[in-house]
């Protein structure tokens, strides 16, 4: 027997098992198989919306002679002729490096009969391997792993919270995103799952089949899936500079401010409200509909939530940071390289002087620093609970006035949050020259600058006799020869029965992931400074007389420590 009738004859028995499961397991039984740890409840869940459809698999006749025979084999007769599968093809071409358009892929569906007399369908995928093609090693490789091998659902009356129930119900019992895709030809939503260990149903995957375009739910399993493949993870963390230019650009051109979220408008209509190239910008708006940040609608565009933070007039307009990353900080991440091999700023190397000096020089970085500063309070929404400012205004509204020192505040948002919600708090702001002005007229905005008093000044003018003082993200833009002495100017003006609050980012003790690790690289490519763990911060504050009384958290991973004097030495 040649190879070739070896071949389709193990296709031929492939073929008989899969109909043979189709015509004569239920839906019940198939999903307790497929996902052993079901209990009761979540069996009838599953049972209620969805219901076994099609068992599938693909095989590789070499002429469509032998591909009629298998079918007859197997008890098998296709009513129509086959149609282009998509979805399989791209699996194919990703899968062994080959270009999808010479993958012509079809399926046919003969149907069968279930035990109780239900329609279901067999699901064949057929690739035409004829004798000494170059896809003979392709086709025995996937005979042999069997990957596109399944068991189909149908969801009855798809609607996106119910398919997103169901995926973390396969989720939760180890089934594990393995693809999908949308096929235009049949108007249907395609989500694969790899079977969890330990099924019995005899296939190694499940797919779920949402009739319909379900394009966000479709989005979000894909990106499941990817995580899990190493290349793909990895090229995409290579093309992320593409990213941060992509939103940059997009903030920079005013795309954002032409675009609604509701009513979509073409490439065109946009291109010439912003003055752009249509094509182009067709090209920038395809790769945001990826990232999230648009809507594909029809033959336009719609503005995503993620995207209407980067409009201009945007509550917590995130467009300030965007502009900073794709600039200024883009170019200096450029050298990171060189500040890995010598510890020095790149930033510096690039702009011959350090961050704030060059800022401070161009009111327009200035004010987009600021502003980006300024995107990222969130993190401040539990302060003006903290137990330090809580009992610093229950004395000052008891008769024993209190005062909040804020130092290198920026514009006063931290300050006038916590004087807004304790009104019988009096403020202190300590800033340079420029941004002290700045934060007069942000505090008198918001109704607190009648208590309020914005000081220009360093970090050696520290105003002394406050009771809470406060160190908002300043500590990490320094080494720790600059912390300590920033630390000691500190110590110096604080009474005894004051508190600190310092707020940064913490690298975990354990050197667990976190958002920390990206902000650390960051500093040290462009400002110079670092994060740290809280042990690292507090060996600074005791070289300052000071002592780490607690830490707690805060949005956007972010802490917030409680430092206070340490006690004086007693005498022995």
């Amino acid at each position: 027997m040649s190879t070739t009738t070896l071949a389709a004859a193990t296709d031929a028995e492939l073929l008989r098992a899969a109909a043979d499961r189709a015509r004569r397991h239920d839906t019940a039984a198939l999903l307790g198989a497929l996902l052993p740890g079901l209990d009761g409840v979540e069996l009838r869940a599953l049972t209620d919306r969805c219901r076994f459809a099609h068992t599938a698999l693909l095989v590789f006749p070499p002429d469509a002679d032998a591909l009629r025979a298998m079918l007859a084999g197997a008890g098998l007769a296709a009513a129509e002729a086959a149609r282009p599968s998509t979805v399989v093809r791209e699996r194919l071409a990703v899968r062994h490096g080959r270009d999808a358009a010479g993958l012509e892929v079809g399926i046919l569906r003969p149907e069968v009969t279930g035990p109780a007399g239900e329609r279901r369908v067999v699901e064949v995928f057929a690739l035409t391997v004829p004798p000494g093609s170059e896809l003979a090693e392709l086709a025995a490789w996937e005979r042999e792993s069997q990957q596109e091998a399944h068991l189909g659902f149908e969801v009855e009356r798809p609607d996106p919270l119910l398919l997103r129930g169901l995926c973390a119900l396969l989720d939760r019992h180890g089934a594990r995103p393995d693809g999908g895709g949308y096929n235009p030809h049949e108007d249907g939503t395609v989500l694969y799952f790899t079977a969890p260990e330990g099924a019995k149903a005899g296939c190694p995957r499940i797919e779920l089949y949402a009739p319909g375009e379900h394009r966000e739910l479709l989005s979000e399993h894909l990106a499941r899936y990817r995580a899990g493949q190493p290349a793909e993870v990895l090229l995409r963390q290579l093309t992320g500079a593409w990213t941060t230019q992509a939103l940059g650009a997009f903030a920079e051109l005013g795309v954002p401010e032409a675009m609604d979220a509701r009513v979509p408008r073409s490439a065109g209509q946009l291109a010439a409200a912003v003055g752009a190239d249509p094509e182009t910008l067709r090209s920038l708006l395809r790769y945001l509909a990826v990232l999230g940040t648009v809507v594909p609608d029809g033959e336009g565009f719609r503005l995503a939530p993620a995207g209407e933070l980067l409009r201009a007039d945007a509550a917590g307009s995130l467009r300030p940071l965007s502009l900073l990353y794709a600039g200024p900080f883009y170019r200096s991440f450029g050298g990171l390289a060189g500040t890995v091999r010598t510890g020095e700023a790149a930033f510096d190397r690039l702009f011959g002087e350090n961050h704030f000096d060059h800022f401070a020089r161009d009111p327009h970085l200035a004010e987009l620093f600021d502003r980006s500063m300024a995107a990222s309070t969130r993190m401040f929404d539990p302060l003006p609970g903290h137990p330090v400012v809580r009992a610093a205004a229950a004395a000052s509204a008891a008769g024993a006035p209190r005062t909040v020192v804020d130092l290198a505040g920026g514009t006063g948002e931290l300050l006038s949050r916590l004087l807004s919600a304790h009104p019988a708090l009096r403020g202190v702001l300590l800033e340079r020259p420029q941004v002290a002005d700045a934060a007069r007229e942000f505090l008198d905005a918001a109704g607190c600058g009648g208590r309020a008093e914005c000081r220009a000044g360093t970090f050696a003018d520290v105003p002394p006799g406050g009771d809470v003082y406060l160190l908002s993200r300043v500590l990490h833009d320094w080494d720790d020869a600059r912390c300590r002495e920033i630390l000691r100017h500190l110590a110096a003006a604080m009474p005894a029965h004051a508190d600190l609050l310092v707020v940064e980012r913490l690298l975990p003790e354990d050197g667990s992931p976190s958002l920390a690790a990206a902000w650390d690289l960051h500093m040290r490519c462009n400002v110079g400074g670092r994060e740290r763990t809280a042990g690292h911060y507090a060996r600074l504050f005791a070289a300052a007389g000071l002592e780490l009384v607690r830490h707690d958290p805060l949005p956007l991973d972010a802490r917030v420590l409680h430092v206070r004097k340490s006690p004086p030495e007693r005498a022995d």
